[in-house]
């Protein structure tokens, strides 16, 4: 990372719901001196910035631009969020694809400028592209961070908190494995101030359902989940910047992590300003151990499938 002295650069690369949002976010709060848009769609970046420096008498001082890849250059942290919409008819298979075949062309077009930063990918299936951009980065693997499990540990968190009338920021609880159907809660750990849950069995089990099909029911009901990603992308750009070493349940690439290795999932990491600073080894029970096995090789078999 750069001295304190030069100004802060943040890209987000991809300006569609997610990448305008958090784009949006991260100027609300004032994260960065400078905010670089860059979309294949270039009029798109070019409106977002324009939209977004109309608001600048509003808030703290910030430059904002729609750039090129040349613009990646100085930047501290380059948010992934560009992907191909699936097309009717289209595998999942096919689409990953296409998918992993732009993120090539992206993160070759990256390379050529900086080779310093940090890669946020926030694009799903987000632990594939993730492990598909290291790989190509050949970067260090705290330098390439998925947004992993951090969105839905906090829908988690929220429903928690909803059910007991707590505040979830006092709910301490973790989704792990997959950003997707076969992540997994860990119940064995889950605590308000290290006090027990006091829920059901049948009420944990509504809990993670809801969390494990919040996306659909948000997709179903306008289309994109966006707002919740974006602040969640954010936390972890906060972190980065402000060298916090929080922990947040990002994806990263696991190295015999209870016998798992070689692929991305999300678990608890801390979090500085060289991006992945160590991955906890969390005290999980044996059947959280065999469904966070199941949940690796099912993106395993998917990377298998789609190795280009």
């Amino acid at each position: 990372m750069h001295s304190n002295s030069k100004k802060t650069r943040i890209v987000v690369i991809g300006v569609g719901a997610v990448g305008s949002t958090t784009a949006y976010t991260l100027l609300l709060r004032h994260r960065m001196d400078e905010l670089v848009l860059i979309d294949a769609n270039k009029e798109k970046a070019i409106g977002d910035a324009l939209d977004m420096n109309h608001g600048l008498p509003f808030l703290s001082k910030t430059k904002v631009w729609a750039g090129t890849y040349e613009d990646c250059r100085e930047a501290d942290i380059i948010i992934i969020t560009a992907g191909a919409a699936q097309k009717e008819g289209e595998s999942r298979i096919d689409l990953l694809k296409r998918n992993v075949a732009i993120y090539e062309s992206i993160t070759s077009e990256v390379l050529k400028y900086n080779k310093e930063g940090i890669l946020l990918i926030a694009s799903n299936p987000v632990d594939i592209m993730s492990y598909f951009t290291l790989k190509k980065s050949g970067w260090p693997a705290n330098r390439v961070i998925g947004s992993g499990t951090l969105l839905d540990s906090a829908r988690l968190r929220y429903l928690i908190g909803e059910k007991l009338q707590i505040d979830p920021r006092s709910v301490h609880a973790h989704i792990v494995g997959e950003h997707g159907d076969s992540e997994l809660p860990l119940w064995s750990l889950a605590n308000i101030a290290g006090t027990e849950l006091h829920l059901k069995d049948s009420e944990k089990e509504e809990i993670f359902s809801n969390t494990k099909n919040a996306a659909y029911q948000i997709i179903k009901s306008k289309g994109a989940t966006y707002y919740a990603i974006a602040l969640a992308l954010d936390r972890i750009c906060t972190a980065i910047l402000r060298n916090e070493a929080a922990i947040l349940n990002v994806s990263t690439m696991l190295t015999d992590y209870h016998g798992i290795s070689d692929v991305y999932l999300g678990v608890p990491c801390v979090i500085d300003h060289n991006g992945i600073r160590e991955v906890l080894h969390l005290n999980i029970n044996d059947e959280e151990k065999k469904l966070l096995n199941a949940s690796a090789q099912k993106l395993k078999e998917l990377i298998s499938s789609i190795e280009l």
